[in-house]
């Protein structure tokens, strides 16, 4: 792969890096660190059947959040000025290298307040982007879960388990959580029914996630790895921050953290729909318990960094189950963050 990589950054962007350094993160692209002489970028490499388009839509979103304050890093156009270059069956985009990493241990307070202003600054922006009027592909599906579907999907991985001459350490794990996970799905349905209708739709970041903030110290340096705009449920872009399943699984804080999160979001987005606010932590909540997302993988079609998806699932899986015993005082101080006399 680098020779190809090496040869596309030559011929798009006049590139001679002293070396490549693979960088270990990112499950949709390979992604390394070239060291040129006296600077660095990033060098993010596209898997063969990469919609590009949609890249280029992504990378095109990066820069108008950029343009509205959110801290980005800045995409490196190549010689024929695109912000994608392929060069034979290889398709990278080249970006400016931000010194941060991702906190992957639960985000301290100042984080969270960081994470939260930015999310609001990130929303109100893409509220005015075109596609936010226009109706969410997706919307009616996160409505009307298929259970029994993924009930199947979860009983067929139970069953490759249990039909395995030889088990490996993960697979006790899994077989632990998946039936925990059928169990859990029977609340979803009396989930759903308090989630009204009408929610706020709008352009998302996509996947606001831990992994995609970059800090150096206590300050948010940079938002990575926008998704195409397509609009979506804006509570649950907030509620997956909110309640990221680092956070829930790892402290214990978790509601205060929420609070400290959303009330961020708040002083940055003050005209968000306070319903919006309040039903954020039962619509990620039924998010994590119908999606098997990291074990499905494991078993029918590995990720790039599979180990980091096992962890993630065992993580969210506690996350989730954390959130349903803890629903109703997680719902209280969403309430007191959604009235109008509300503290912030």
């Amino acid at each position: 792969m680098i020779p190809e990589v090496l040869a596309a950054l030559r011929s798009g962007y006049a590139l001679a890096p002293v070396r490549l350094e693979r960088i270990h993160g990112g499950q949709s692209t390979t992604n390394y660190r070239a060291r040129c002489t006296g600077h660095d970028l990033f060098v993010k490499v596209y898997p063969r059947g990469a919609h590009l388009e949609d890249e280029r839509h992504a990378i095109e979103l990066t820069r108008l959040a950029g343009d509205d304050g959110v801290p980005t890093p800045r995409v490196r156009e190549s010689l024929d000025k695109e912000v994608l270059h392929r060069s034979g069956p290889v398709a990278v985009s080249v970006w400016e290298w931000v010194q941060g990493h991702p906190e992957l241990q639960g985000l301290t307070r100042p984080h969270q307040e960081a994470v939260g202003q930015t999310l609001g600054r990130l929303h109100r922006a893409f509220s005015r982007h075109p596609l936010s009027s226009a109706r969410s592909p997706w919307v009616q599906e996160w409505y009307a879960p298929d259970l029994s579907a993924i009930r199947e999907r979860a009983e067929g991985l139970l069953g490759l388990i249990r039909g395995r001459t030889r088990h490996e350490d993960f697979d006790s794990l899994a077989e632990r959580t998946l039936t925990e996970r059928l169990a859990m799905l029977e609340e979803v349905s009396g989930l759903l029914a308090e989630v009204p209708r009408g929610l706020t739709t709008q352009v998302l970041h996509g996947d606001y996630t831990t992994p995609n903030l970059l800090f150096n110290g206590e300050d948010l340096t940079a938002v990575i790895d926008f998704r195409p705009p397509v609009p979506y449920l804006l509570a649950w872009e907030l509620g997956r921050i909110a309640f990221d399943p680092r956070t829930l699984a790892l402290t214990d804080e978790w509601i205060g953290s929420a609070a400290t999160l959303i009330s961020a979001y708040q002083d940055t987005n003050p005209n968000v729909d306070p319903q919006d606010v309040l039903v954020c932590g039962r619509v990620i909540l039924i998010q994590m318990l119908t999606s098997l997302y990291g074990v499905e993988q494991h078993y029918r079609s590995p990720g790039l960094l599979q180990d980091d998806l096992d962890r993630f699932w065992e993580l969210r899986h506690q996350a989730a189950r954390r959130l349903l015993e803890n629903l109703e005082a997680a719902e209280s101080m969403l309430h007191r963050l959604a009235s109008p006399q509300g503290s912030r």
